[in-house]
């Protein structure tokens, strides 16, 4: 909220058990059949990398040059280590000559934990991260609802300068990662930077499910039905819960939906495909290219759930997963957006497990909106432009009209079904005006605003 193959070349020609998307931000995951032991042999887990990152890394930087790794495997190949952390960090080591803060190490713990995170349920205080390679800063993408981080007001974009005292600088992800989780029920405590201020928060480290999709319905001052609907993360999940929400909000007479996808960090990527065709009857959610020019299409399925009309609120925290379902909605003008600019994450991450039980995700797309639009780094600008509320509102605010995007996107919202509605059901011929406007709730109908 964040934290989302070859032994030899005979392994990569053994068939996979299984093949998965899963993501902080569009990660898909290839678990191997197998996984063999080194035995001390930590130069094979050192060339399992080289050679995943050879054959399939995609470089968003333009700065990859396959002869300078080619000489980079020479270099590590050749040195001795005594021990698996001698090994483990010459791999990150070596993975930092790329400039890609998605393409990471994980050591077999590290690596189990992760597929906790995207499981639903994990044990931390609620926050995905990142570094930054031109800044070196470490940066939280968001907090995760519900969690201790989110409870104490740590935000989208905040800077991590120390940990327990222990500074980030030149810090690696894993590390931070090591010093912030830790047993259940005791602190951490964070330094952190936001526009120009420093200040410190004390964490508990708590065992989290999350419950990925919340709903409510909220009545408008005319009495309309508004479903709004928050998807917190996208984990395993988040697809079936939005369908349950969904087939039971729609039988309820509701209007139209407001999705709130606000500092929602991501999550599996088939989750925001599957939650986008339950919104988006016909055309494309998604397409990915690889570093060889292959173009893999996600289409809608002619299965959507609801056709009513919708509102999608986005903010700086709404990254990769969140930003593949905004731009479905926008670029197949299924909806409008509404709030500030996303995150701006548009790789997708392959994770894969090493010889001898440790992981790797890579680099190995990058997804584009139905349009075609390449969002990484810049993000996806709303329709609709709207400010947080400049006095931090209660948790139980969000999503009333105390929310000040909330209540500009059911105004939009409001305006959709009017027009949706009147124009079909008004005779401007008719001197009965204000009949039209008394219809009951059933008709959909009721007095401008």
């Amino acid at each position: 909220m964040f934290y989302y193959l070859l032994k030899l070349k005979k392994l990569f020609e053994k068939p996979f058990v299984s093949f998965l998307f899963i993501s902080f931000a569009g990660l898909s995951v290839t678990y191997s059949s197998k996984a063999t032991i080194l035995n001390n042999n930590y130069k094979e887990v050192i060339d399992h990398v080289w050679q995943i990152v050879y054959r399939d890394f995609l470089d968003s930087n333009g700065n990859f040059e396959k002869s300078n790794w080619i000489k980079i495997r020479k270099d590590f190949l050749g040195k001795k280590y005594a021990d698996t952390d001698e090994a483990y960090d010459a791999i990150r080591n070596m993975l930092s000559k790329l400039d890609d803060p998605y393409t990471r190490f994980l050591d077999p713990k590290e690596f189990n934990q992760m597929r906790i995170d995207t499981s639903g349920e994990l044990t931390g205080v609620g926050i995905q991260i990142i570094k930054d390679k031109e800044s070196d800063d470490l940066i939280i993408i968001s907090p995760i609802e519900g969690t201790p981080a989110y409870e104490a007001g740590i935000k989208a974009r905040d800077k991590i300068l120390s940990i327990d005292n222990v500074p980030t600088k030149d810090m690696n992800i894993e590390d931070a990662v090591k010093l912030i989780r830790g047993q259940r029920g005791t602190k951490v405590k964070l330094e952190i930077y936001r526009n120009g201020d420093i200040f410190f928060k004390s964490l508990s480290r708590e065992k989290i499910e999350i419950k990925s999709v919340t709903s409510k319905i909220n009545e408008t001052k005319d009495g309309l039905l508004i479903a709004y609907v928050r998807i917190k993360q996208f984990n395993a999940n988040a697809s079936r819960e939005m369908q349950d929400t969904l087939k039971s909000l729609d039988s309820k007479n509701i209007s139209g939906y407001i999705l709130d996808l606000r500092s929602n960090p991501g999550g599996l990527l088939e989750a925001s495909i599957d939650i986008s065709r339950q919104f988006i009857n016909k055309g494309i959610i998604v397409s990915t290219l690889t570093k060889d020019g292959l173009k893999e299409i996600k289409r809608a399925n002619g299965k959507a759930l609801t056709n009513k009309p919708l509102i999608v609120l986005v903010n700086e925290g709404s990254a990769s997963a969140s930003e593949i379902v905004s731009g479905a909605i926008r670029d197949n003008k299924r909806g409008k957006l509404v709030g500030q600019k996303t995150f701006g994450k548009g790789l997708v991450q392959s994770m894969r497990t090493l010889v001898d039980g440790s992981g790797l995700t890579v680099t190995v797309a990058k997804y584009l909106t139905p349009n075609g639009t390449d969002i990484n780094k810049s993000g996806i600008t709303p329709d609709i432009k709207v400010k947080m509320n400049l006095n931090p509102i209660l948790p139980r605010e969000i999503g009333t009209r105390r929310d000040r995007q909330y209540k500009a996107a059911e105004r939009e919202l409001i305006k959709i079904i009017y027009k949706n509605n009147l124009v079909r059901q008004y005779d401007p011929k008719s001197s009965n005006l204000l009949s039209v406007f008394k219809k009951g709730k059933d008709n959909l109908v009721y007095s401008l605003i």
